[in-house]
């Protein structure tokens, strides 16, 4: 097979891509040009409300709604004469998740942010500064921090991992702006482990049918007892199709977050692998039907070149478990550590074989 007539097509899958699933962002243009809806909130209870109306939505955003903030990105173009010129605001949601002040939100909300810095718009009505720590645009996830407000109420982080199929899924975030904050859609846990965009995406999806609309990107998807189980991210927005939302599982999410906080950006293992599955492969006119990883391009300084494996051999294995698609490769390297070292058993010209690699080093962008 000529290798090399598939590079181009192909590069697109590298390992180190991003997850290319950004959804709701509410971009507002220059101000002369756009007009904003007026909306008002009736606050005014006049009476306790009862047990039958008390139910586990009103209970869960009443715990977790005040962690959830409006993210406003001032947004800066070149025009023709290479003059930067204020475009207009973008605005996004992000989720409180500690009492030093660091805010959880996606990469595309503050990407582009003058100086590194957000106007970060809290529950009770005001408004701070916010600095961007650190951004992963692999995983669209970044971190803003704020000086921590006096009555600062962090949202309790649930665990992503035990979620199960057909239970509630709350969504509260900021969609089509900050005129509609602190919006709650309620729905199910649809399904798990989803992949929408195998080439790029970092690790599987929680699928939702709790409203996600633009805007409400970095906002947080809670469970019924209100804690954060993970971080909205993108919805497929195509002409008769409604009620498909995803968000970023949190156990997932905490490791980059994590990472961001404590170095300002994410430090992850590197295998220097180029490669396609049999599903990426028939997408792309790429003939292979094997059910390994194919080796299409390698970085010839990286650990898997290092270690010997070339274009055109096929990954089968990796610390004794089958690989079969991209993702299960990416997520098995990111449970690693730079530094680590790991089997990797491998087809080498119709002969199975197998080598340690050890992996290298790579930081977000």
């Amino acid at each position: 097979m000529e290798f090399s007539k598939y590079k181009k097509t192909v590069i697109a899958c590298a390992i180190a891509l991003g997850i290319g699933v950004s959804g709701g962002y509410y971009f507002f243009g220059s101000p002369s040009h756009t007009q904003q809806t007026t909306v008002r909130e009736q606050t005014k209870q006049s009476k306790p409300i009862t047990e039958t109306r008390n139910t586990y939505v009103v209970q869960a955003v009443k715990e977790s709604g005040p962690a959830v903030v409006g993210i406003t990105t001032q947004v800066f173009q070149k025009d023709i004469f290479n003059r930067t010129i204020y475009a207009g605001e973008g605005v996004g949601s992000g989720v409180l998740i500690d009492n030093e002040g660091h805010i959880v939100t996606n990469n595309h909300v503050v990407a582009g942010a003058k100086n590194g810095e957000v106007t970060v718009s809290l529950s009770d009505g005001s408004t701070v500064t916010g600095t961007v720590i650190g951004t992963d645009s692999q995983t669209d996830l970044a971190v803003v921090k704020i000086k921590p407000p006096k009555d600062i109420k962090p949202i309790k982080i649930g665990d992503s991992d035990s979620v199960q199929v057909g239970e509630p899924a709350i969504a509260i975030g900021n969609p089509l702006g900050l005129e509609f904050k602190g919006s709650v859609t309620s729905g199910v846990i649809s399904a798990l482990a989803r992949t929408i965009d195998e080439q790029g995406q970092r690790f599987p999806l929680i699928q939702t049918d709790a409203a996600i609309n633009p805007g409400n990107s970095g906002g947080a998807l809670i469970n019924a007892d209100g804690e954060l189980i993970g971080i909205n991210s993108s919805k497929i927005s195509k002409e008769g199709i409604e009620g498909m939302g995803f968000a970023i599982p949190i156990n997932s999410a905490m490791t980059i977050v994590d990472s961001i906080i404590k170095n300002g950006k994410v430090i992850r293992p590197y295998i220097g692998v180029w490669a396609v599955d049999r599903q990426t492969a028939a997408r792309n006119n790429v003939s292979y039907e094997g059910d390994g990883l194919l080796i299409v391009q390698l970085d010839s300084n990286g650990p898997a070149a290092q270690a010997g494996l070339v274009e055109g051999d096929t990954i089968a294995q990796i610390d004794g478990k089958d690989i079969t698609t991209l993702l299960e490769l990416k997520e098995r390297i990111d449970a690693k550590s730079p530094g680590d070292t790991i089997l990797v058993s491998y087809t080498h010209n119709g002969k199975m074989k197998s080598t340690q690699i050890k992996l290298g080093q790579a930081t977000s962008k």
